[in-house]
């Protein structure tokens, strides 16, 4: 490091890809990161690939100097990034949820905080500096909660979408930025790659709950046992007790009385015995 002066924070860079046109662009979320790293003094990004020239955008964005590990085209980066930040020894690492258009696995990150064997933190949507080299980091927990949390470095996070937008792009800025390409690690490049294997998605079925024995109708049974098929098995509910202490009660039928009408004849009276109104006009009292 240029005057031994170790680097307090660390962005993670990747070679991304528009969604659109596909050309060679800064992932959003890498430069969401460059704004909250250079909101706390000087920041240095860090990439580990064949080419730097992917990468480069970052330095329009806010960023003063790119380290570049030359990395093989297919290698896993990770044994690379790791030899580099244990040189490096920064307080504070961070880097996006997943690339864009690229390899997205979005596991680098844990990947490499796993093997620094330091803290992990997800979806960082603002951070602070506090006392004594303290770091205050706001997490957003989802639906509008977010959670802060108070800690010493070295830790490593991810940004979330919901982070302040990026910087905008400054072409000086850009051109006064320095690319510094360093030899990487012989044993982090003879790491072995990681093997994934792709297949096409497949739809599975809906599982469904099988029918009880005593469900299912006669003829359902009869049906399978012609086929040769075993029939269902029995059902494991048991049938509904009595409370104990007390014998069951029958259930009393119900019968169904037509309500009595009365007759045409009959005379209507109130209720104190007197005829009713309709009983006075009709003249049947």
């Amino acid at each position: 490091m240029p005057g031994g002066q170790p680097v307090t924070s660390v962005v993670l860079l990747s070679a991304g890809r528009h969604p659109v046109s596909g050309a060679t662009a800064l992932p959003w979320l890498e430069a969401q990161a460059i704004r909250l790293a250079t909101g706390l003094g000087e920041a240095v990004g860090l990439h580990a690939g064949p080419d730097a020239a992917a990468v480069a955008d970052a330095l329009g964005h806010g960023l003063s100097r790119i380290v570049h590990v030359p990395v093989p085209a297919g290698a896993d980066p990770v044994p690379a990034l790791v030899a580099r930040l244990a040189t490096m020894a920064p307080g504070l690492i961070l880097a996006g949820r997943r690339g864009q258009g690229g390899d997205e696995t979005g596991m680098v990150p844990y990947a490499v905080a796993q093997a620094l064997g330091c803290l992990l933190i997800p979806d960082i949507v603002a951070l602070a500096a506090g006392d004594a080299g303290a770091l205050s980091l706001d997490q957003t927990l989802g639906r509008g909660a977010r959670r802060r949390v108070s800690l010493r470095g070295p830790v490593l996070a991810t940004i979330h979408p919901d982070a302040p937008a990026p910087l905008p792009f400054a072409y000086g800025q850009a051109r006064r930025g320095v690319i510094e390409t360093v030899a990487g690690d012989p044993a982090a490049a003879a790491a072995p790659v990681p093997v994934f294997e792709e297949r096409p998605y497949r739809r599975r079925p809906s599982r469904r709950r099988r029918r009880a024995a005593a469900a299912a109708p006669p003829w359902w049974r009869a049906s399978s046992a012609a086929r040769g098929r075993p029939p269902p098995a029995p059902s494991r509910r048991r049938a509904p007790s009595a409370p104990r202490g007390r014998p069951a009660r029958p259930t009393p039928a119900r019968t169904s009385v037509p309500p009595r009408r009365p007759s045409a004849g009959r005379c209507r009276r109130g209720r104190r015995g007197a005829p009713g109104p309709a009983a006075r006009r009709s003249g049947r009292c």
